[in-house]
């Protein structure tokens, strides 16, 4: 590869222009999904009034999130926890979307001070566009787990849900619970939108790539040198 050499011309081709929409879509990607925090309570009456809260959020390990352990209605409430298990999906859409971060940054890097050599190059373009190939894919397989691992977060924490999987606790007179609040979840309905976003980006800048390997333009072949001398003798009458 030869020098270092700036030229800023390929950020404003489709190749470089997507690329740095993949690199910022991926920074919106995982930092909406992985610095996420939120709460979900239930009120209490016997005739006093609670409030019983817990925490969750990312990675969504939600059988480790618990209620705290209440003295209320003359007896004790011991600690109770949320169900459900979303990390293995969230944490994998994250992932995705650090590494993508972090390859659309040495691509740019190329694009911007190596595009001579990149050009030049037959490896360069064909690996450029293996990996891009790959994240799609992975986007797809990734945004789809998490979209599904979203749903289950939002049934397992909703009030209604927990209210009705503490079974006597609030049923048994004069208990009763009714559901309160709940922390939106937008900043997460935004990550999987992104997700696929991401998805349609890559897979439209595949195309980009492919254009600059030999698969899509082969190399000219170099005309045949015939040797002085040599010349066929033309075929008379």
């Amino acid at each position: 590869m030869s020098g270092l050499q700036l030229n800023a011309s390929p950020l404003l081709e489709p190749l470089g222009f997507i690329k740095v929409l993949e690199w910022i879509f991926a920074i919106f990607s995982f930092a909406t999904c992985g610095s996420y925090s939120g709460k979900t309570s239930f009120g209490l009456s016997c005739p006093e009034n609670y409030t019983v809260s817990a925490s969750f959020g990312y990675p969504f390990r939600l059988y480790t999130v618990t209620f705290s352990e209440l003295k209320a209605c003359g007896s004790t409430w011991n600690n109770f926890y949320l169900t459900g298990d979303s990390s293995s999906s969230s944490q994998f859409y994250v992932t995705v979307g650090v590494f993508a971060f972090l390859y659309c940054i040495g691509a740019l890097i190329v694009y911007v001070g190596y595009m001579y050599s990149y050009q030049e190059s037959k490896k360069l373009p064909l690996i450029d566009f293996v990996v891009t190939v790959i994240f799609a894919f992975l986007w797809l397989v990734s945004s789809s787990a998490w979209a599904t691992g979203l749903t289950h977060v939002k049934f397992s924490t909703n009030p209604s849900h927990v209210i009705a999987s503490m079974g006597l606790n609030c049923t048994m007179q004069p208990n009763h619970c009714y559901p309160l609040s709940e922390s939106s979840m937008g900043s997460l309905n935004v990550s999987v939108v992104f997700g696929f976003l991401n998805l349609i980006l890559w897979g439209g800048n595949a195309w980009f790539v492919y254009k600059e390997t030999n698969l899509h333009t082969p190399p000219p072949v170099a005309p045949s040198s015939q040797v002085p001398g040599n010349v066929p003798p033309s075929s008379g009458m």
